[in-house]
């Protein structure tokens, strides 16, 4: 079954979609996680500057996961629960160093200890570094192809997941991620700091375009079902091409706008070249998962589109008005976070309402 209707097929991309912002925007947040480690030796008030320029948006960002994930459930079922039940202890992993790094966010600064909150950066650069590692190695036997019996079930041991092909793309994963959140942190932080990441994300890049290449040739002549997907890999490619002048001219809006397009386009060459399956068989073609044999019923499908063109407007919009609201520069670690005066306003409206009742 490799002829998807046409709703089926719509819903693939909105899911692709949704892994694409996610990857675009929680990137950034892994990335200046790992910052915590690589810009270590400032000290304690940098590490604090760092986490400072993702703290009013890291969790809003989850949102595209979490609805991407809800909707892959309820769109495409079979491939859920195949991904689920094959995936299950690195999926558990994940979502293990996920909730950790929600801790080391909520409670590094209840403590007014150095010691405290050096344990805590440990967890950020883990918190940042493992998930983009094992994002990468998933995605790179999504699109690789495991081995399934005919009741789709994934019979590739653990380690069997550790092929060169998805170890390399935990590597592609990582260095992107990193050098994203470099740019990220380029655009968010002043003085000293600033000069400091912009020759960091100077380096970063030439071993990312090394190892995304390398990726994205493999999975191009190894893996992908179309050669159309050979313009987003272009694209990709032109794209962190550009962080080279941009960074060292200091357009730093622009060269964050390259890596941008760099995670859009490598998304896109994923997920097209993935199409028309969403899981390959590589021991029997006949027993892969394709978006037409795992994908709701057209009811479910029209409804659950419905839904979306109401609320996913809502979400975006949103989206956009909290990066407006948290937009500024901070120059250390005891400058107010970004949108702190929106924020303390609001309290203090809380407080007049409920004292006036």
């Amino acid at each position: 079954m490799l002829e998807p209707t046409v709703l089926q097929t719509l819903w693939f991309f909105l899911i692709a979609f949704f892994f694409l912002c996610y990857f675009v925007l929680e990137g950034f947040d892994f990335g200046v996680q790992m910052n915590v480690g690589a810009l270590w030796r400032r000290g304690d008030g940098a590490r604090g500057t760092i986490l400072k320029t993702i703290g009013p948006v890291w969790d809003g960002n989850e949102v595209f996961l979490i609805t991407g994930g809800a909707l892959l459930f309820a769109a495409f079922p079979e491939w859920y629960a195949t991904l689920f039940s094959g995936f299950y202890l690195a999926l558990l992993l994940l979502l293990l160093v996920l909730i950790v790094r929600v801790c080391a966010f909520k409670w590094r600064g209840k403590v007014d200890s150095l010691r405290w909150r050096r344990a805590w950066d440990v967890v950020h650069v883990i918190g940042g570094l493992a998930p983009a590692l094992l994002w990468g190695v998933a995605f790179g036997n999504i699109v690789a192809g495991v081995e399934i019996d005919r009741n789709h079930w994934v019979t590739t041991s653990l380690l069997g997941l550790l092929t060169p092909f998805a170890l390399l793309a935990g590597v592609v994963f990582v260095l992107l991620f990193w050098l994203h959140g470099t740019l990220y942190l380029a655009l968010k932080v002043d003085g000293p700091l600033r000069q400091e990441t912009n020759r960091l994300a100077g380096i970063l890049v030439w071993p990312t375009l090394l190892a995304g290449a390398a990726f994205l040739l493999w999975f191009q002549l190894a893996h992908s079902h179309t050669p159309l997907t050979w313009i987003p890999v272009a694209a990709a490619a032109a794209a962190l091409l550009a962080v080279v002048p941009l960074n060292r001219a200091r357009r730093e809006g622009l060269a964050f706008a390259a890596t941008v397009t760099a995670i859009a386009a490598a998304s896109l060459t994923l997920f097209g070249g993935l199409f028309p399956y969403v899981l390959p068989a590589t021991n029997d073609p006949a027993n892969s998962l394709t978006v037409a044999n795992a994908s709701s019923t057209a009811h479910t499908l029209t409804v659950m589109l419905v839904a979306l063109a109401i609320f996913l407007p809502i979400v975006l919009a949103y989206t956009v008005w909290a990066y407006r609201v948290f937009r500024h520069r901070i120059t250390d670690d005891s400058s107010p976070a970004p949108g702190s005066g929106l924020l303390e306003a609001a309290k203090q409206s809380y407080r007049s309402t409920f004292e006036q009742r």
